[in-house]
């Protein structure tokens, strides 16, 4: 089995392995020290051995006109067209007891590295989180793009840090202090397509791609591959093991078409790390349970509990909300009952097609839920949060409903500070490239009301603009004394409440009260019952007792009991 990435040997010596089947021959080059010629296999893998201690420089030359980094670099100097860096692995790590958290404790915070001031800047706020009740922090994906603002899901070399946020030991020492604050840290993985600014593997590996499988980003990934498959499980072991990761998020692996590859992968890092509390979630627009099952994935990002709950809260309806624009309170039901509303029923989103799989039978814990995250707010055309589209009431008692119900919460940053700033599609493009992501964003909302003529269109961010990224460093809202207070309590009652009884928590029965009002129970893992009622309405009746203890109310719009 050949392994992507260069290998430190005894001494000064590294050992480089390139696959690029399509060229006949490799040569590497080492920054002032010369050329090696690379050693070709029968399956198109190029091997060479060169002095080349950590720090040294290196890329391989593919053509006469042609130099590529190294796509399993662990660094680049000069971005993605420059210089891969050879880097040593280890590291003096103090949280050496630190096998991870399980699986029921986890409350989420999706952090951007480069919002907060690089790995350094995320560091420095550690204490705070912790202190909140938050119990892991998410990065989005921190591979390195082109240019040096980026979401992260432009990347092109995914086993190399963005340089912009720090280096491999700074990325390290963010964990391990993470992890002496008995933090988890997760991270956001990117394994469905490259980004357009820096990926050379086309020009020596076009089995890399299925050509003929269009995307929106090109030819699908081969991960029916081996060496591909290989690329992509061990980056995954690469971050659970070189820097301590304890979770993975797999970005929009429906656009992977390969549920085979999904189940190898996660099989593979199960037998590689049976010892520590490793999370493995996915983003799935298919809805597929299947997938959900012990052994496999923890859970998935459900999309569906934030939809509904924006249209109960916002009343906005446009695209994808159109699929839970109709009975939203009985939609909700089901999702609090059974984790997916769509569970193969036809969405008007997807031109009518079945959407899910039966999900009734899987635990609480197999479903992440949040109001916002970086798509629901980023992808809207102003970058607005939740707080400025509905009422304080409205927001506090979904608040609730999040931290409170047995599905693991995900937060986005600045949410528990009640912040109002936008976090808007930002990145770092030039030339012809940027022209296009900018009207290829502007395009993207002409069909909303708001947005129909060019006038309106041309109000939007541009989002290679350095303003564009500044505007959405998140900055703490007017009243951020109030959210971190209601955040602090509903994560303590979490903690005593819901936490300890969490593991094995089903749904019993869920019903409709009023036109935006739900009542849902659950059993939960020691035998307790959790019953919350929630009420979004635009006049909410009162809220009726349960022969239970009251753990929290908020007002008439929500209340949560435990009866044991």
């Amino acid at each position: 089995m050949t392994h992507w990435g260069p290998e430190l040997r005894d001494g000064a010596d590294t050992r480089f392995r390139l696959w690029a089947p399509d060229r006949p021959s490799v040569t590497l080059e080492i920054d002032g020290g010369g050329e090696v010629a690379m050693i070709r296999d029968a399956d198109g893998w190029f091997t060479g051995e060169a002095p080349a201690p950590p720090g040294t420089r290196y890329r391989f030359r593919v053509a006469p006109d042609l130099a590529v980094p190294d796509p399993a670099s662990r660094l680049q100097s000069g971005g993605v067209h420059g210089w891969s860096v050879v880097v040593d692995p280890s590291f003096a790590w103090s949280a050496t007891e630190w096998r991870g958290r399980p699986w029921e404790e986890t409350v989420l915070l999706e952090v951007h590295a480069g919002t907060l001031g690089g790995f350094s800047g995320v560091r420095e706020r550690l204490g705070a989180m912790a202190a909140s009740g938050i119990t892991a922090i998410e990065l989005m994906p921190v591979n390195a793009f082109g240019g040096t603002r980026n979401w992260g899901y432009d990347g092109v070399l995914p086993y190399a840090v963005a340089e912009a946020y720090g280096s491999p030991a700074e990325l390290k020492t963010l964990v391990d202090t993470a992890h002496s604050l008995g933090l988890s840290v997760f991270l956001d993985v990117v394994y469905n397509h490259f980004g357009p600014d820096g990926n050379y593997l086309g020009a020596y590996a076009g089995a890399f791609f299925h050509q003929d499988v269009d995307t929106p980003w090109g030819g699908a990934v081969a991960v029916d591959a081996d060496p591909v498959h290989r690329y992509f499980v061990d980056n995954a072991l690469m971050w659970l093991r070189d820097y301590r990761i304890d979770g993975l998020r797999f970005d929009a692996v429906h656009a992977i078409e390969n549920d085979r590859f999904l189940d190898r992968m996660a099989a593979e890092i199960r037998a590689a790390l049976p010892e520590r509390h490793v999370h493995l979630v996915l983003e799935n627009e298919k809805n597929d349970a299947d997938r959900l099952t012990p052994g496999g994935y923890d859970a998935q990002w459900n999309d569906d509990f934030h939809n509904v709950l924006h249209v109960l809260l916002t009343g906005e309806t446009s695209a994808y909300y159109g699929d839970f624009a109709d009975r939203p309170a009985e939609r909700l039901a089901r999702c609090l009952k059974e984790g997916f509303i769509y569970q193969g029923e036809g969405s008007p989103n997807h031109d009518g097609k079945p959407r899910g799989k039966p999900s009734s039978d899987l635990p609480s814990t197999a479903f992440v839920a949040f109001l916002q995250n970086h798509d629901q707010v980023g992808n809207r055309a102003m970058g607005e949060r939740l707080i400025r589209l509905t009422d304080r009431e409205r927001l506090r008692a979904a608040t609730a409903l999040l931290l409170l119900g047995p599905q693991i919460p995900l937060l986005f940053m600045g949410e528990d500070e009640g912040s109002e700033s936008p976090f808007l599609f930002f990145t770092d493009f030039h030339d012809e490239l940027a022209d296009a992501v900018r009207e290829g964003r502007r395009r993207e909302f002409a069909k909303f009301d708001a947005f129909a003529d060019e006038a309106a269109r041309a109000r939007i961010p541009d989002p290679n603009a350095r303003s564009t990224f500044e505007a959405s460093v998140p900055e703490p809202g007017p009243q951020a004394g109030e959210w971190r207070a209601l955040y602090r309590e509903l994560l303590s009652l979490r903690h005593a409440h819901i936490v300890p009884r969490l593991k094995d928590t089903v749904g019993l029965a869920a019903e409709v009260c009023g036109p935006a009002a739900v009542k849902a129970r659950w059993r939960m893992g020691d035998g307790a019952t959790l019953t919350i009622a929630i009420d979004l309405g635009d006049a909410p009746s009162p809220i009726g007792d349960e022969e239970a203890e009251l753990i929290f109310r908020e007002g008439d719009r929500f209340a949560a009991w435990i009866a044991r």
